[in-house]
């Protein structure tokens, strides 16, 4: 029987058979989809409850914009725990593997999240309720902090070379499917008798969370290592101290990594809270209920546009695809919050549908390829991990807080909303002119994209697309071809010095 590479998006060559190399790519797939899924019901289910139900259970009613404050700090706690997640996980991920690691953020993100949904409030225990809230948060927070990393990285490094940016974007399906849930659930939940819902409805969906993490064990549980990293352990490049290559050879591509998640993941979060706290405000009033409905199509748009615009980079490149999605934020931010402070629910709707679905989306297509072929193999999970989460407390976490306080304190000025959103797509339209095209990079490569010329860049690429076939599971004799002829390009020799290693 054929061999397929070790890494079919990587050109590594190595000994997994071709029905074993497909049912494990599905395997990656499946099970990549169903942590992304659990991750952002939860947060989306957080973000919802944190808008509209939150302020409400656990403080004070004294000062209803203070508690609104209040809550969106709390939100913004779990993105302050996200970098040390990343960076505790992310080390362990490129030291023993990634497999474990995402079984382990599993349990404690998904335990986390259940525990919520048994917490007392605030009429019930006082201020303890808060502090319980926060240490669940940031324990949630610091397992999701290495949960999606992970799962980019398991995707990019198991896809065909040729299709990576449409595989790697499957799995972010499972954040549209989770966002498209947990809008749904909420929506059934506030159908409910607000003493029933106030008192035990909003309860359930947390706690629906253990049933999600019993099946992506399952299935974590049957997955194989990833082929890059199992190549890594073959020539024994693993490396020892990935944290100190991150801050020293790694550094440049966290910061033009964190660059471009600012305006996606600032105005994921913007669109799917801060958004909804605005329209459903005293001074606008809509019914949150309806608005919510936004969310539920702009997820649904999502689950088309992240395979789509994935799809497409692999034929244009990632660059021209991110740019696209950042300029076009860049441009509806203005008109986007003014339509919102009409207080038209219908057009409310259509507003955060098109933000989430195009705006944010077109960007997230893209990046799940794109953030692990800015890294090197031996640093490549925490280097991810780092960039995603560090831009999470910058982009998403501030997105709560200061957005809510900027409502707060200019009596929900839209204007001061759109300029916000502007800023984050500025700062990522930038970041998309700092960043070399990554499309097919060979990632058995140790340096980062950011480390060798375009010219290696655009030949590795051509040699890569020219080696392996259209094929889901890519071609094991084109893409030994292709390892063959990248070979040339890499810095770091098969057999290392016991320095380098």
């Amino acid at each position: 029987m054929s061999s397929t590479p070790t890494d079919s998006g990587a050109d590594g060559a190595g000994t997994m058979s071709q029905t074993e190399y497909a049912a494990n790519l599905k395997r990656a797939t499946l099970s990549s989809s169903v942590g992304s899924a659990l991750e952002y019901f939860d947060f989306a289910m957080y973000g919802l409850m944190t808008a509209l139900v939150f302020d409400r259970l656990f403080f004070s009613s004294a000062h209803p914009a203070m508690a609104t404050v209040a809550a969106f700090g709390i939100y913004g706690v779990g993105f302050l725990a996200r970098p040390f997640g990343g960076l505790f996980f992310g080390t362990i991920g490129d030291r023993i593997g990634r497999r474990w690691v995402l079984v382990a953020t599993i349990l404690l993100m998904g335990g986390a999240s259940t525990l919520i949904g048994v917490l007392p409030t605030y009429e019930q225990v006082g201020v303890l309720a808060p502090i319980l809230l926060v240490v669940l948060r940031l324990a949630q927070g610091f397992g999701a902090g290495a949960e999606q990393a992970g799962a980019t990285v398991l995707m990019a490094e198991y896809a065909p070379v040729r299709r990576r940016g449409f595989f790697s974007a499957l799995p972010f399906i499972g954040i549209q499917a989770g966002t498209l849930l947990a809008s749904v659930v909420f929506f059934l939940l506030t159908m409910l008798p607000d003493e029933a819902f106030m008192s035990w409805g909003w309860r359930l969906p947390f706690l629906a969370s253990a049933g999600l993490i019993l099946i992506a064990l399952f299935i974590r549980a049957r997955l194989r290592e990833t082929p890059s990293f199992i190549q890594l352990e073959k020539q024994e490049q693993v490396a020892e101290r990935p944290i100190r290559e991150i801050f020293t050879r790694g550094r440049a591509g966290v910061v033009v990594g964190i660059g471009l998640r600012m305006a996606e993941n600032g105005g994921s979060y913007m669109f799917q809270s801060i958004a909804l706290a605005f329209v459903t405000s005293a001074a606008i009033g809509m019914d949150r209920g309806m608005v919510t409905w936004g969310v539920t199509l702009g997820s649904l748009i999502g689950i088309f546009s992240v395979p789509l615009t994935g799809r497409i980079s692999d034929r244009v490149g990632r660059v021209p695809v991110y740019r696209f999605g950042a300029v076009f934020m860049l441009i509806f931010s203005v008109p986007a919050w003014y339509l919102l402070s009409l207080g038209n629910e219908v057009v409310a709707i259509a507003v955060i549908a098109v933000g989430l679905g195009v705006a944010v989306n077109s960007m997230l297509g893209p990046q799940c390829a794109m953030l692990p072929e800015l890294f090197g193999n031996r640093h490549r999970y925490l280097g991810v991990a780092m960039a995603r989460e560090i831009s999470a407390v910058l982009a998403g976490g501030l997105a709560g807080v200061l957005g809510a306080a900027l409502l707060a304190w200019t009596g929900g000025n839209w204007m001061v909303l759109a300029l916000y959103m502007a800023t984050l797509a500025a700062i990522t339209t930038a970041a998309t002119f700092l960043v070399p095209e990554t499309r097919g990079r060979d990632l058995l490569r140790t340096e980062d994209a950011l480390r060798i010329s375009q010219t290696e860049c655009d030949t590795a690429t051509d040699l890569t697309f020219t080696a392996e076939d259209d094929g889901d599971g890519g071609s094991a004799e084109g893409t030994h071809a292709a390892a063959r002829a990248t070979a040339s390009t890499r810095t770091v020799s098969t057999n290392p010095s016991p320095a380098r290693r």
